[in-house]
């Protein structure tokens, strides 16, 4: 029998009150961060990762010693699942010791396996089409330093066919935030058609476009957005000509001059300085990767304290 748990594995069946009310408690958290140190007690968080990790890993893994619960990474070289042991049966079995489960795996459509036979809440942690809790977590950011989403405008630059811009596409487009997505006009670079015609939909107020133009795309951004050009998926091989053509959308100093005057930088990392983006953004005033990076850990928190039912 297929599962009807809530789960966290993709933003386009949360709805913005449910966005907001997250983001309200990781500001609480984050405020008040011994307020929460006992809520789960004797809870366990199991880790499934197919990819590397730094961020996800790290802030799971802190997050759940920092309300007091316990967190298990598993590696998925050394599991039985998807080869020996079928994804269901998996979550069946980790459902029975565990009481909630974050998995960083490659395909979306495992993730939505997992989700449908665990009996306790599943949180991805980045697969190929979406990266929830990274987007959950820019957004959160966002509302730090502007305090409210409407005329908010992101534009973002580089391979756009990939999980970050089909979370935005999905969280922009519900909170009301613009987001203008630029990249190359070839179906590899492009995002997925599906999603983008759903965030269309989802929008009231907000902006939804690609502009191919990098240099028309940042005018009026207040905050600009890139990521790697060579995600985890794409084979080595690729890289140079990746290069060649993702180049004109690099995030570099001339680039940034043409957004709004003191427009933020931002990039989920890992990053590499002098392809997506320079040194001197990456690590200039403008730039706030790091405390993207650092909201992880209270959203997340913040995420698995609601799909617990700890916080109403």
């Amino acid at each position: 029998m297929v599962n009807k748990m809530e789960h966290l594995i993709t933003l386009e069946n949360i709805s913005k009150e449910k966005i907001l009310e997250i983001l309200s408690l990781a500001q609480e958290i984050k405020k008040f961060p011994s307020n929460y140190k006992n809520k789960l007690d004797r809870k366990t968080l199991l880790m499934i990762f197919a990819k590397p990790s730094l961020r996800t890993r790290l802030s799971f893994e802190v997050g759940m010693t920092q309300i007091g619960g316990h967190a298990i990474y598993y590696d998925i070289k050394d599991s039985p699942m998807g080869k020996k042991e079928s994804i269901a049966d998996t979550a069946k079995t980790a459902s029975k010791y565990v009481d909630i489960i974050m998995a960083r795996l490659f395909e979306h459509k495992d993730m939505e396996e997992l989700a449908s036979y665990s009996n306790v809440p599943v949180i991805s942690g980045l697969d190929n089409e979406e990266h929830p809790c990274q987007i959950l977590s820019d957004i959160f950011t966002l509302k730090e330093k502007f305090t409210k989403f409407e005329g908010i405008t992101i534009t973002y630059l580089g391979d756009a066919n990939n999980n970050v811009t089909h979370s935005l596409l999905y969280a922009c487009s519900k909170v009301g935030i613009n987001l203008i997505i630029s990249c190359p006009n070839k179906k590899e670079y492009l995002p997925n058609n599906t999603i983008f015609e759903k965030a269309k939909r989802f929008t009231v107020r907000s902006i939804i476009k690609i502009e191919t133009n990098p240099y028309e795309a940042v005018k009026n951004a207040d905050l600009v957005y890139t990521d790697s050009w060579m995600s985890y998926h794409i084979p080595d091989e690729e890289k140079e000509k990746r290069i060649l053509i993702l180049k004109p959308y690099q995030v570099n100093k001339e680039l940034m001059k043409k957004a709004n005057k003191n427009a933020y930088f931002m990039h989920c990392l890992p990053a590499l300085r002098g392809y997506e983006v320079t040194a001197d953004v990456i690590d200039g005033k403008q730039s706030i990767v790091f405390e993207q990076a650092e909201n992880r850990l209270h959203v997340q928190k913040a995420i698995i304290l609601k799909l617990l039912g700890k916080i109403k």
